[in-house]
């Protein structure tokens, strides 16, 4: 989101030497160790076309036997619009736009003047130009879902419930408290369509993938990880959209490093989501651009462990160890998945020897009856041996006699 004066919550910038740099804090964490960089607000639809405004009256009646003093007043129309029907999220226009065609489009680019109070009236900010892309989670929710049901030139008040502002963290930048309910004054002042990504100018391009990956790092240090997959997801398009403007070797660099931020950073938001398999290509993506990225190493071998392919895990984390000896991180998940691997296998080898009820013992009862059986064998052999020599001699005798 671009803004003269833009209205963000805490973006944050996974900068080059691994460190994550936040408005809200101070302190440098590693993406590798904090997400390990780094529930989620459901997505509600909407209608296109929402529902009419709730008719209370029907005009004035009279009756032959009414006085001007005894007519009744007709009610006043409903002024509010409870645009997902929770009443969590309200519009009412304070001043009619250009008609329903001048409402802009989800992808446009759209200026609005933006005043944010609390429920009690205190002002939180005020800003003049607001730029950001409808529906592109650029802003918070509320203003991504009211804004696309007004008119050009509309100017309205937005009730917010927290759900759909800062929910339960509150912001530091701007200052609102946890679980605060919000008034957002708007007026839609202009709409255009976003800029063509082949004719975008390659700075330009990687500027914009930045913008977005910025506020998916946003996302996800408010823990909202959906969001985060969906802001990331939009810069990886405009890394990868196809280009009719020439592009040196440094620009594409520069690109193709703002996508392997991107695709490390998603598969953080999907492992915090337990989205194993998805973060897996994530990773597989990263390193077919860069093998030896220490980031995307590290979560491959994260993801593997969580699908139980510690030798797998064991292998990839052994790499990056290779690469970054000195890395404690890597060092202590590696020790973890070496000790479980063990586990595992003395595990399987004690329930391998029970389904085979103790070979080692039936091959030692094995060995102790076939030498008996030997010595059985032999005996008997003896014995004949015996028997037949002593009757040998007996005939030799009997003979000699006889002669």
């Amino acid at each position: 989101m671009t803004t003269e004066n833009t209205e963000t919550f805490g973006v944050t910038e996974d900068l080059d030497d691994g460190t994550v740099e936040t408005t809200k804090k101070s302190e440098r964490t590693s993406l590798l160790e904090s997400g390990e960089d780094f529930e989620m607000l459901d997505e509600e639809d909407i209608d296109d076309d929402p529902p009419p405004l709730e008719d209370a009256g029907g005009g004035k009646k009279e009756s032959e036997s009414h006085t001007e003093e005894e007519r009744v007043p007709t009610p006043p129309l409903e002024e509010w619009l409870d645009i997902l029907g929770n009443g969590m999220l309200k519009k009412k226009v304070l001043e009619a736009g250009q008609g329903r065609d001048s409402r802009p489009e989800k992808g446009q680019n759209v200026i609005i003047g933006l005043q944010t109070s609390l429920a009690d009236g205190s002002l939180v900010e005020e800003h003049h130009s607001v730029s950001f892309t409808l529906g592109d989670g650029d802003v918070i929710q509320a203003l991504d879902l009211a804004v696309m049901l007004m008119e050009m030139g509309e100017k309205a008040v937005v009730a917010v419930d927290a759900k759909y502002a800062y929910g339960s963290r509150g912001s530091d930048d701007p200052a609102v408290p946890p679980e605060a309910e919000l008034l957002l004054h708007a007026e839609l002042r202009e709409a255009s369509d976003g800029p063509d990504l082949e004719l975008l100018a390659p700075a330009d391009k990687t500027a914009l993938a930045s913008l977005k990956r910025e506020r998916g790092n946003a996302h996800f240090q408010r823990a909202d990880y959906a969001f985060a997959v969906n802001s990331y997801s939009i810069a990886l398009a405009i890394t990868e959209s196809s280009s009719k403007v020439d592009i040196t070797e440094e620009e594409e660099k520069e690109l193709l490093d703002v996508k392997v931020k991107c695709l490390n950073n998603m598969a953080a938001s999907q492992l915090k989501l337990d989205h194993y398999d998805a973060a897996l290509k994530s990773c597989v993506a990263a390193l077919a651009h860069q093998p030896d990225n220490i980031k995307a190493l590290f979560r491959m071998g994260k993801v593997l462990a969580l699908k139980g392919e510690y030798a797998e895990a064991i292998s990839i984390l052994r790499k990056a160890l290779k690469l970054e000896p000195s890395n404690k991180t890597i060092h202590a998940e590696l020790s973890k998945l070496v000790k479980k691997n063990s586990d595992q296998r003395g595990a399987e080898q004690a329930m391998y020897k029970k389904m085979l009820g103790n070979p080692g013992s039936a091959g030692s009862v094995s060995q102790k009856r076939h030498a008996t059986a030997s010595w059985r064998l032999s005996w008997k052999w003896l014995f004949g041996a015996t028997a037949v020599a002593i009757g040998g001699v007996a005939l030799s005798v009997v003979i000699a006699a006889r002669n």
